[in-house]
């Protein structure tokens, strides 16, 4: 039996994972909505309005969201990384629209050789941006 590793890096399988949408935590749906959508640029995707669960897109990325009342956000420990091409214009539009930087999340150049900055959304999830520079 091959274990999980040689089964998807030989050349003779076809590759079986395309994507992955992370689901963060929200307690107001409203709330997200009006955050990631007229704030971040995000659109609503998907043709449903499900009940306390939210599915937001920009560009080739999802995130999706579902609803946790008693959510106390100083205990939240969501998190998504997300990679660009851009990240200098990515900053300068967010700090456009007057978006707020995480007071330790500024743009800068990391040890690890990615240039990332970081948000807090309203329940606390962080969201850092990175782009390797190499």
């Amino acid at each position: 039996m091959k274990d999980f590793f040689t089964y998807f890096s030989s050349s003779k399988q076809t590759l079986m994972l395309t994507g992955i949408h992370p689901k963060l935590p929200m307690r107001d749906k409203a709330a997200t909505r009006a955050y990631y959508v007229g704030q971040l640029g995000f659109e609503n995707f998907g043709q449903s309005d499900y009940e306390g669960y939210l599915m937001v897109q920009k560009d080739n990325i999802q995130i999706h969201f579902f609803e946790f009342k008693e959510l106390d956000p100083k205990d939240n420990y969501g998190q998504v990384y997300i990679r660009t091409d851009d990240i200098d214009t990515l900053y300068r539009s967010l700090l456009d629209r007057q978006v707020e930087i995480h007071p330790n999340g500024k743009l800068e150049m990391k040890p690890w050789g990615q240039k990332e900055f970081a948000l807090l959304d309203p329940d606390n999830n962080l969201l850092t941006f990175g782009q390797s520079i190499l």
